[in-house]
């Protein structure tokens, strides 16, 4: 009689001390057993973050008797060798250089959302975010070069563009982005989201539903939606529904992650991220983490139960276990999937991982209207991603001049200036 092994594998997850990213990771890792025997190695340079998170992952494991193996370690390039997998999820100085892109700009003028993954502070991210993941390229090259890296920080769009256009790293980058637009249409369809289906293609936090369809039936829902949404709260997601009553397609995701990219973006709100509120939560949850490890706080069920919309862990198990599994949507180097949008430039579209890696599903050219207001924004990351790979200031005031958030020359050269100089100790040249 043939005796099966299951396959195994190791997954290196950067930027472990993460603890948002690094919990949903860990909810949908440690509730299947799909990955057992596996080995997980945690890295994170701050090492206080990875002993917490290490410990988190190992009650979790037990808890939810996934069998996997855990390690840890604050040595990269240690944990790369053999490795199959590789999730990112560093971010460099977070909350502190992202207040500096969203305040900076607004102080000379500009008007915008986020200041994330448009707009002067996308080009900032991507200024200071592009060098380290060329190092974590370079390290996989050398030590793991069939590993697939998952990318899952921001700026997503250009941290894809730049690998698929400058390395031969495997890359994927994974948003949650389409769940959220399913949910904003959901509250006006009033139906729950189980029974709603959504396809997008498009561009990460601006990608247009081609589909949307009941479930069970199949049925297009767009003819319900653009009924119920004629008299639904009118303060409900303005932006959004107005680009959706103009150019036919519902946008995804969100007022502000989308209006980050548009110079009207700010009347879908301008009041930016709540970094105070972020670093309440962040308290409080690192806080129940301690008291879960200590066993002074019982575990909370939502740990014990798949995230939402998040799919790295669905990822790794479709291509290690070849079942050809849909992935509602991935961020990957266009090369044609979106036939009538640059072939350099990271497009999100539906994706089927399998043991041969993870391939694009093309839902054909996107509506002549969209693709013109995408190709803006095309425009705008191709010339960030040049401006990161070489370092180069006089390409990074090109990228704020052609970029629609900016509204003054002026301006521009100002932000510039300040932000530049804030960034200079992580700005150097990618190859």
């Amino acid at each position: 009689m043939a005796v099966t092994t299951r396959k195994t594998t190791k997954i290196v997850f950067l930027g472990a001390g993460s603890a948002a990213f690094g919990l949903s990771m860990y909810r949908d890792l440690f509730t299947t057993t799909e990955l057992a025997g596996s080995t997980l190695t945690l890295v994170d340079t701050n090492p206080a973050a990875l002993d917490r998170m290490t410990a988190l992952a190992r009650l979790l494991n037990a808890k939810g008797d996934a069998g996997l193996i855990i390690e840890q370690t604050t040595d990269r390039r240690a944990a790369l060798q053999g490795a199959e997998f590789v999730v990112n999820s560093v971010a460099i100085d977070r909350n502190r250089l992202w207040k500096l892109d969203f305040e900076v700009p607004k102080k000379h003028g500009i008007r915008h959302t986020l200041g994330e993954n448009g707009g002067p502070g996308g080009l900032f991210f991507t200024l200071r975010t592009l060098p380290l993941i060329f190092d974590f390229a370079r390290d996989i090259e050398e030590l793991c070069p069939e590993a697939q890296f998952i990318n899952l920080s921001n700026p997503e769009s250009r941290v894809v563009l730049g690998l698929g256009k400058y390395t031969k790293v495997k890359t994927l980058g994974l948003c949650h982005g389409i769940f959220l637009a399913r949910w904003f249409i959901c509250q006006i369809l009033g139906m729950a989201e189980k029974d709603v289906e959504v396809w997008g293609a498009g561009l990460n936090h601006f990608q247009w539903l081609m589909h949307i369809r009941d479930k069970e039936s199949g049925r297009d829902l767009y003819p319900l939606l653009r009924e119920r949404e004629k008299t639904h709260d009118p303060a409900f997601t303005p932006l959004t529904r107005r680009l959706f009553n103009s150019f036919g397609l519902w946008p995804t995701c969100s007022d502000d992650h989308m209006g980050e990219y548009l110079p009207y973006g700010w009347e879908g709100g301008e009041h930016g991220f709540d970094f105070a509120e972020d670093e309440r939560g962040r308290g409080i949850l690192n806080a129940l983490m301690d008291g879960t490890i200590a066993g002074t706080t019982p575990v909370p069920d939502d740990w014990t139960q798949p995230s939402w919309g998040e799919r790295a862990v669905q990822v790794i198990a479709g291509v290690l276990h070849n079942q050809k599994r849909f992935i509602e949507s991935g961020i990957v180097y266009n090369q044609g999937a979106i036939p009538n949008l640059p072939p350099d430039l990271a497009v999100e579209v539906p994706l089927l991982a399998d043991a041969a890696g993870v391939h694009p599903v093309s839902l054909g050219p996107l509506p002549d209207p969209v693709a013109k207001l995408l190709h803006v924004q095309a425009s705008v990351q191709q010339l960030s991603v040049e401006a990161a790979v070489h370092a180069s200031k006089d390409l990074a005031l090109q990228a704020l001049l052609i970029d629609p958030v900016v509204n003054s020359t002026d301006a521009a050269v100002k932000i510039l200036d300040e932000l530049w100089e804030a960034n200079r100790p992580y700005i150097r040249p990618c190859v």
